[in-house]
């Protein structure tokens, strides 16, 4: 498995994305992907404090249990905060971080991301707080969620202004159904020396093959459990898109898994693609498909033409 680095930490190029944990996946379900994931070589494991109503954290510390130390564990805050409290506000930080390390039953956090952007609290006390946790020992990295370019700037110069560890990595979704990141996050993350971690690299499953212009739509996936109408729209207007990406992948001899992961391993901002995983032969897909298929030029102009740029 190739490493790459998110601030000091080196980590496994595919990691595991754990939001299945503790609601469509129990805990035997979550216990066989997560060894399937460590047989594999995968050291990333990403989870946040919402997933579950916390059971993510719960299953994952449980499961790793002695292999917790060979491991980098990224859970988020301030996605769900309590009603009346902003999720970058530090005292609440504190509360959530005590939380989060007795539900992984962990000493430390490797990486502590703020899961969405705090539009009350000054990113100064924020990052203030985060610094005190990286200096107490129970944060060894820190970093965001959503966060725009500007927004990534802004906690930049605060950072280096007032001496406090500024965020390693920003983490926002990017597939080749969602190239936003293109337009300005991913070029500032560059300049800014922030490792970039995609979210949703297979876009809700549409990106892995699950859905095929299939009517009804297949049991057991993310949009079947969900039941959501709009998460059905989402899917159907996408599909002739993935038709298109899918006929490019088997003409030149791959799948659309590997298309849509190997495409995100070979972007230079990335530092690891965090798909999750309802099986263990799922995880053993995922991690042959990254890497698998290194696109030429021509290929990659070709992509261009083929994938939207307006969603």
């Amino acid at each position: 498995m190739e490493s790459r680095h998110i601030g000091g930490l080196e980590v496994s190029l595919v990691g595991l994305g754990c939001n299945n944990f503790g609601r469509r996946l129990d805990f035997d379900g979550s216990r066989a992907v997560v060894r399937a994931a460590l047989d594999c070589g995968v050291t990333l494991f990403d989870t946040a404090d919402q997933y579950g109503d916390g059971e993510s954290e719960r299953y994952l510390g449980r499961v790793l249990g002695s292999n917790r130390d060979e491991v980098v564990i990224t859970t988020k805050f301030g996605g769900t905060p309590p009603a009346g409290v902003s999720g970058g506000d530090p005292a609440y930080i504190r509360r959530a971080c005590e939380a989060s390390l007795r539900r992984l039953g962990t000493s430390y956090i490797d990486l502590y991301l703020l899961h969405v952007p705090d539009a009350v609290t000054p990113i100064a006390e924020t990052l203030r707080a985060l610094d005190d946790l990286v200096s107490a020992g129970k944060v060894r990295e820190i970093g965001c969620s959503h966060f725009s370019s500007e927004q990534l700037a802004e906690a930049a110069a605060v950072a280096r202004d007032d001496g406090l560890r500024c965020f390693a990595c920003v983490q926002n979704e990017y597939n080749l159904l969602h190239r936003e990141p293109e337009q300005a996050v991913l070029a500032a993350a560059a300049s800014l020396d922030m490792a970039f971690v995609p979210f949703f690299p297979l876009a809700m499953g549409l990106l892995g093959g699950r859905y095929r212009n299939a009517d009804p739509m297949p049991p057991g996936t993310r949009l079947t459990a969900t039941g959501d109408p709009e998460d059905e729209a989402f899917v159907r207007e996408r599909l002739p898109v993935v038709e298109r990406l899918a006929a490019f992948a088997a003409g030149r001899g791959h799948t659309l898994l590997e298309l849509s992961l190997s495409w995100l391993a070979d972007r230079p901002q990335v530092s690891a693609v965090i798909p999750g995983a309802m099986s263990p032969e799922q995880v053993r897909q995922n991690v042959a498909a990254t890497g698998a298929w290194r696109l030429a030029p021509d290929e990659e102009a070709e992509l261009d033409g083929l994938t939207p740029t307006d969603y």
